[in-house]
């Protein structure tokens, strides 16, 4: 590919915007500190992109995630579920809450298509291309297909989780992955941040330290 032609403008480059929700922000359910502050940075990368696309944590209340579907088990613990280890969290995105909402004051009108992820009560999902037992799509990757895209940026919520898993699947999916780090925030559960860091490097994915042109 050209390089003059790997910009987040160009038509084969595209913006995913993971999980600008409310309850990923201050006040809400599943708080990422300072999560509000990705808005005006994804903002402005929104403006500059010819394609972006936004996904959206949809959970039913009863969510095997929340450690509130398991008897005595906190926040914060992992349980093994048959597609492995999963990490229970408050009870948060549900389905038509407030919480599951966009950010008002993210331009998430200018998308192209939104991606809901964690509908089925069974399994999370975490990445915007598969759930968490690592076959069942999301449909993402079909639709960039279909438009050609190659490359990617990624901003939102949380690094470290659902930003990272996106961006190690598109990597395995070989897209060119670049994660806007400015216009991201981390959970950093027991040095998720750094583990996901560096394995996003070891992947070939990008981070990149300012806001791309």
């Amino acid at each position: 590919m050209n390089s003059k032609n790997k910009t987040i403008a160009a038509n084969n480059a595209c913006l995913l915007v993971i999980d600008v929700q409310l309850d990923f922000c201050p006040g809400g359910a599943l708080a990422v500190e300072q999560g509000d502050l990705v808005v005006h940075p994804i903002n402005q990368l929104i403006k500059r992109a010819e394609n972006s696309v936004l996904t959206q944590d949809w959970h039913p209340k009863d969510h095997s995630s929340f450690a509130s579907s398991h008897a005595e088990k906190q926040p914060f613990s992992v349980i093994e579920m048959p597609y492995g280890k999963q990490t229970l969290w408050p009870d948060h995105c549900i389905q038509n809450s407030v919480g599951a909402e966009f950010h008002p004051e993210l331009n998430s009108q200018a998308a192209q298509t939104i991606i809901r992820k964690g509908f089925r009560s069974e399994i999370d999902s975490y990445s915007a291309f598969f759930e968490n037992d690592g076959r069942t799509v999301t449909g993402l990757d079909g639709w960039l297909r279909a438009k050609n895209i190659q490359t990617l940026y990624l901003a939102g919520l949380a690094t470290d989780y659902c930003v990272a898993y996106s961006a190690l699947d598109a990597a395995r999916l070989d897209f060119d992955v670049h994660v806007v780090l400015p216009a991201c925030r981390a959970i950093d559960l027991d040095g998720s941040l750094a583990h996901q860091l560096e394995a996003m490097q070891q992947s070939g994915i990008t981070l990149l330290e300012k806001i791309p042109e």
